[in-house]
């Protein structure tokens, strides 16, 4: 059994593609293309002729993960964006670290942003005083306060090895023992959210999520984004308060959500946030989840 294999779902991923699988040349590689039109699958074969390639309709991101690590040998998965890549030896150091620490389940790099800035990325699980703290934006009063930036732990440095609740998911390096004990993915999340959940469930079965600072992957990151993509987000949100914390958190998530969002609309008049507007208010969090 090989120590890793790499997972990397792609959707029209042209831009960063090859600096990501160059990234992790040499090991073992599974691409799973959620059904780009811009070349990506014929890239990848003609250019990394070693990488295991999936083809199948867009399953999202954790629908993409889940057929990869179906097909993947290692004992670990490591699950990359195809927008970030793995900066010197930062995979064999997340190996290392992981081996010694069996208690830990999922083990998340530092990121940086292509200019060399640190990339937030440890999290608090979501509560609504955590959301609200986002959408209302209370955490730009006090963004280092644990108390008024606590979704993003606005407290942590990242400069030291810490168990958080979770992770954002460019890289994550995870112990496939953990994974055939929880399960893979829940791919009713299409998009957002989805490492929420899983984290989630594996600190609810006692396994623990790690940060390691000392492995770097850098993440493209940054890129807003409109349209469905919106209202998956702010779905992904009802889902999982909806499976954690039941519906009636969802329906006070939702009414939380649709007042700061009219809000913000009605101030920065962008688009997306009155897409997110119209999504809210078209039904309850039960219909909304269940579109």
């Amino acid at each position: 059994m090989a120590d890793v294999s790499v997972v990397v779902v792609t959707f029209d991923a042209l831009p960063w593609l090859e600096r990501c699988l160059e990234s992790v040349r040499g090991q073992e590689v599974v691409v799973v293309d959620n059904g780009s039109k811009d070349g990506t699958v014929d890239f990848v074969r003609e250019r990394f002729p070693e990488a295991r390639v999936i083809e199948q309709e867009n399953k999202g991101m954790g629908g993409g993960n889940n057929a990869g690590m179906r097909a993947a040998d290692g004992r670990y998965f490591f699950l990359l964006n195809s927008d970030a890549w793995v900066v010197d030896d930062a995979l064999a150091q997340l190996v290392a670290f992981a081996d010694v620490h069996p208690e830990a389940a999922v083990v998340g790099p530092k990121l940086r942003n292509t200019d060399g800035t640190l990339q937030r990325s440890a999290r608090g699980e979501p509560t609504l005083w955590r959301l609200a703290t986002e959408y209302l934006a209370i955490r730009k009063l006090a963004p280092h306060s644990r108390r008024l930036n606590p979704l993003y732990r606005g407290d942590f440095d990242h400069d030291r090895v810490a168990e958080v609740d979770w992770l954002s998911g460019p890289a994550l390096l995870v112990r496939r023992e953990a994974a055939d004990a929880v399960g893979l993915f829940d791919e009713d999340f299409f998009m957002f959210s989805e490492e929420v959940d899983w984290m989630t469930r594996f600190r609810r079965a006692g396994w623990k999520v790690l940060f390691y600072p000392d492995a770097e992957v850098v993440h493209v990151g940054g890129a807003s984004h409109g349209g469905r993509m919106y209202v998956e987000n702010l779905r992904g949100h009802l889902r999982w308060f909806a499976k954690h914390r039941g519906l009636k958190e969802a329906e006070r998530v939702r009414r939380m959500l649709l007042w700061s969002l009219r809000a913000r609309a009605f101030v920065l008049r962008r688009e997306h946030e009155r897409e997110g507007v119209r999504f809210l208010s078209s039904g309850n969090a039960r219909t909304l989840i269940e579109q």
